[in-house]
């Protein structure tokens, strides 16, 4: 239940929202004979508990999904105008964490335009779109939410005619129709396919809309706030905005994730944003119809495109035949011609687009450069306001999806790599074949040796094993790609559970295998970053030490030089006349890094994971310095608190000092991205809050002097308090067997929300479950245990055993950014917690003393956590947290509902289970799944 986005409202206009909205659907329900259902839709202010209702029904189940989706949509909505309203009647700067707001911080630092605007430019937030495996919605229904989404917008129009008024009202009743009459939930595993189509539409449609307006906003603030508008006059002066995804390249666990798989997904990247290029450049041809006649161009500007045509032969002819007397639709119709020809066509023959055309463009940047070109040439004629109305934005849409949209990570398992390995040495012949056996100094040694030549374990066509075949097949995928269009769609070689530094440099040796190595005179280097993951809490602990050893060896400094030249060489093609030093300097090395939230709050709890997470990051950054290195923090955060959600202001306010250095990069998953995006007000908002919370930060960094808090060591403190705690009771006898009966996890592992399986090899093990189900699991009950189990009994004991620090705990909680993070965040947790609700999910467990046990365990340390939250924020969270606290109420009783019907399905499913009645249990797995849905509905959230 994080409704992060929002950050305040209007509650009256809330409340006015929603009632028309499920008004709007108990007319849908009654006009189709369910006038029943209409009476029990969950109204604010009306208890249900002892309203007739009838027992597990599907068709309640899904008006309850639908009416939360409504009642999200009017939370969104109303967000959206209040912020809308706030600027209106007063200024940008009274919405905090926004760009106004950010840059009047700056400002009271004593930061001047030009040193902001040098600096901009290489502040970068790249999101990293993921699909395993919390989205529990189709696709199909959440297009229509953005369709109702956007007719409810339009009805907020005060100047709408009367008849335009009641078609609009008439069309959401249509789609409030069609909603109630489709399937909301996957009955059948979602295919890759799907995702990628899902993801897809973000970023050809819902992103290169938000780029707009996203730079208007910033200009807007910075002339509100006083600074000089021309210090960012260059359209590449603001800061960046890229996009990252899994799909389709994530194969930790994944086996549907193929070579085939990749390479389409590849090839569909790569589609669609030649796509969407050529679109905004045939509509910006439409756009600049200026005559020579009227407006003669510089003799530069038409000496360009006559050498430009003249290079194409027949083709450049033909461009500049098509509108005589029309220099810059000359010059776009080159442009156009320029771009590369359908991709997919050509890859289903392994040939490029069309490789006798030498001046077809290989690289989006060097289409960047020449629409610099054409913006230079209009503001040469006294044409700015159209250079920058009309080709500024295709320039930043050119510079954020380039010719891939979005780059691809390929990620696989650190097991999976030994497994490879193992083969191949079999296959050549050696003999201590156990890889994974040897200690970390013979894996070095053995991978030093063999990387130090180039010739390769077995014959490219040999197939030494599955594992091999599997691993080798993805690398061969990316070396592919690589020689036909280069590397810029190609994003990071991520190795998920990283334990050692053999772990990394295994990555090279694999790569050297399928060619992908490329020499150099100091020897071989990989084109592509190799990214380690660090997950559990130990390896977080190790990680400096791990990196240290990665950055010490020879081809690790080679790639990280190579790239950083790469990066410095088409900056300089496209950057124009720049001579700003920025923050992240384009020729710096860099070394990305990612740190999975998940998997360390499943390991020890929230506080420890947030803690270890904090101090794995400082650390990690001096080891790179050490190298010379900027560490790129590569953010793995879910959808929950408990997977490392939060409000973003707070979480990037919250990060160590001077570890962002303006490049961060994040993952966003699953429903996340519909929350947080699909509705474009929501979007830019949010998109706003990281790009401005980014440069806020990376700035006021840069000049601080300040050393470490003074609570820091009582963060490590507290942190170890949590985890003992909670690792006490995940390591009590029957926890296990309690987890299992008190929440619906099986179900869970049952339900079609995701490509991906809910286990990594199938066993039934705390160790080998997702953190995402098993967050998942415990919302659905609403315990959301690792959200906040633990922290009561170190928030208790620091109050007894040093009461003056826990006095500094209370006096700092607003002042210190990840104090206040961590326990706001610790906070929304608790209040979510239904005890009563929690304890008649525990009913389901058989055993009365394992049952007692453990509730009286969970209860006991669930209000101890809120009686010391309370404490530190000086008052009961109902009067502290306001907005949090309403927003739990709105769903309270509707949510409470469902739940005795999830319980009542799940003890008659489990029972025909185990009377090995599948049958009966199979037809009511549909209803099941559906609560399943619907509560996470409510709940805003799944894992």
């Amino acid at each position: 239940m994080v409704h992060s986005s929002i950050l305040t409202l209007d509650v009256q206009q809330l409340d006015r929202d929603w009632e028309w909205l499920l008004e709007a659907f108990a007319t849908v329900l009654r006009h189709g004979g369910d006038g029943e259902l209409a009476d029990l839709l969950p109204r604010h202010g009306e208890a249900l508990a002892d309203r007739p209702t009838p027992g597990d029904s599907v068709q309640l189940t899904q008006a309850y999904s639908i009416a939360f989706q409504l009642l999200s949509m009017a939370e969104q909505s109303s967000a959206a105008r209040f912020r809308d309203h706030i600027e209106s009647e007063s200024h940008m700067d009274q919405l905090p964490a926004l760009w106004a707001d950010s840059l009047r911080h700056l400002i009271a630092e004593g930061w001047t335009a030009t040193q902001i605007a040098e600096q901009l430019s290489s502040v970068r937030v790249e999101l990293v779109l993921t699909a395993h495996p919390t989205e529990a919605k189709r696709a199909t229904v959440l297009a229509h939410h953005r369709r109702l989404f956007d007719r409810f917008q339009l009805r907020h129009q005060e100047d709408l005619p009367p008849w335009k008024r009641n078609e609009n009202d008439n069309a959401i009743e249509s789609i409030l129709n069609v909603l109630w009459r489709t399937g909301e939930i996957y009955l059948d595993k979602p295919d890759l396919q799907s995702e990628r189509r899902n993801l897809m539409d973000y970023l050809k449609h819902v992103f290169p809309r938000a780029m707009r307006p996203l730079d208007l906003r910033l200009r807007q603030a910075w002339s509100e706030v006083g600074l000089d508008p021309a210090a960012i006059d260059d359209p590449l002066s603001l800061p960046r905005l890229t996009f990252g995804t899994w799909v389709g390249g994530d194969r930790d666990g994944h086996p549907l994730v193929t070579p085939d798989v990749t390479a389409e997904t590849l090839m569909q990247l790569r589609s669609g944003a030649i796509e969407l290029l050529r679109a905004e450049l045939v509509q910006l041809a439409r756009l600049i119809s200026l005559s020579a006649y009227w407006l003669p161009p510089s003799n530069r500007f038409l000496s360009q495109i006559a050498t430009l045509a003249e290079s194409m032969g027949e083709t450049g002819q033909t461009a500049v035949s098509r509108n005589p007397n029309e220099p810059w639709r000359q010059f776009l119709n080159l442009m156009i011609a320029r771009l590369p020809s359908d991709s997919s066509a050509h890859a289903n023959h392994g040939l490029s687009e069309n490789p006798d055309a030498a001046w077809q463009y290989h690289h989006a940047n060097e289409l960047l450069a020449d629409l610099r070109i054409l913006h230079d040439s209009l503001v040469a004629v006294d044409m700015s306001d159209i250079a920058d109305h009309s080709v500024a934005p295709v320039m930043r849409i050119a510079q954020t999806f380039g010719f891939h949209l979005a780059v691809l990570d390929i990620r696989q398992n650190s097991g999976k790599h030994d497994a490879a390995i193992e083969q191949l040495l079999q296959a050549a012949g050696f003999a201590d074949t156990q890889f994974a056996n040897w200690d970390e100094a013979k894996r070095v040694e053995f991978l030093k040796k063999e990387l130090m030549s180039s010739r390769p374990m077995v014959h490219p066509d040999f197939t030494a094993g599955p594992d091999s075949h599997a691993v080798l097949g993805a690398l061969r995928v990316v070396k592919q790609h690589s020689d036909l269009y280069g590397i810029d769609g190609l994003g990071a070689l991520i190795v998920s559970m990283t334990r050692n530094t053999s772990d990394l440099l295994a990555v090279y040796f694999l790569a050297r295998e399928v060619g992908l190595l490329q020499p150099t005179a100091e020897g071989p280097m990989c084109p592509l970053p190799v990214v380690p993951l660090f997950e559990t809490i130990d390896d977080l602990e190790k990680s400096p030490e791990i990196y240290d050893g990665f950055l010490d060896h020879p081809i690790t400094r080679r790639s990280m030089a190579a790239i950083a030249g790469r990066r410095a060489e088409f900056r300089d093609l496209v950057s124009g006349d720049s001579s700003s030093a920025p923050v992240a300097d384009s020729a710096t090395k860099v070394g990305q890094v990612m740190i999975g939230y998940s998997d360390s709050n499943k390991d020890g709890g929230i506080l420890a994971s947030l803690v270890g997470l904090r101090h794995a990051q400082r650390r990690l950054t001096q080891t790179g310095l050490r190298h010379g290195v900027r560490v790129r923090f590569f953010h793995g955060r879910g959808g929950t608190i408990s997977r490392g959600a939060g409000p973003t202001h707070r979480f990037i306010k919250s990060l160590p000092d001077t570890t962002i250095a303006g490049d961060i990069r994040l993952t966003e998953q699953g429903e996340t991205i519909a929350q947080k995006y699909a509705h474009e007000p929501t979007a830019i908002y949010n998109l706003e809050l990281f790009l401005a919370g980014t440069t806020r930060k990376t700035l006021s960094d840069s000049r601080s002097e300040a050393g470490p808090h003074s609570l820091e060591p009582t963060l490590v403190e507290l942190a170890e308090w949590a985890r003992s705690a909670y690792h006490e009771l995940l390591h009590t006898d029957g926890f296990v067997d309690f987890f299992r009966s008190a929440t619906p996890i099986d179900a869970i592992e049952q339900s079609r929300i995701g490509s991906r399986p809910a286990r990594r090899t199938g066993q039934h093990t705390l160790s080998d479950l997702r953190a995402i189900p098993w967050v998942f699991s415990w919302g659905q009950a609403r315990c959301y245990l690792s959200g906040w189990y633990g922290v009561g009994t170190a928030l208790a004991k620091l109050k007894a055993d040093q009461p003056q620090v826990f006095q500094s705990v209370i006096a700092e909680l607003r002042n210190w950014a990840p104090l206040h993070y961590l326990i706001s965040n610790v906070a929304t947790s608790v209040s979510a917690v239904d005890i009563d609700v929690m304890k008649q999910y525990a009913e389901l467990v058989e055993d009365e003393k394992l049952r007692k046990r453990f509730v009286d365990s969970i209860e006991t340390e669930w209000r101890l956590a809120t009686k010391m939250v309370e404490e530190v924020y000086g008052g009961e969270l109902e009067t502290q947290r306001p907005n949090v606290q309403r927003m739990i109420q709105l769903r309270s009783e509707g949510l409470r509902l469902l739940h005795r019907q999830q319980i009542s399905l799940l003890r008659r499913w489990r029972s025909y289970r185990k009377m090995g009645e599948q049958q009966q249990a199979d037809q009511l797995l549909p209803g099941l799944l559906l609560s399943v849905n619907a509560i996470a509905s409510g709940l805003g959230t799944t894992g």
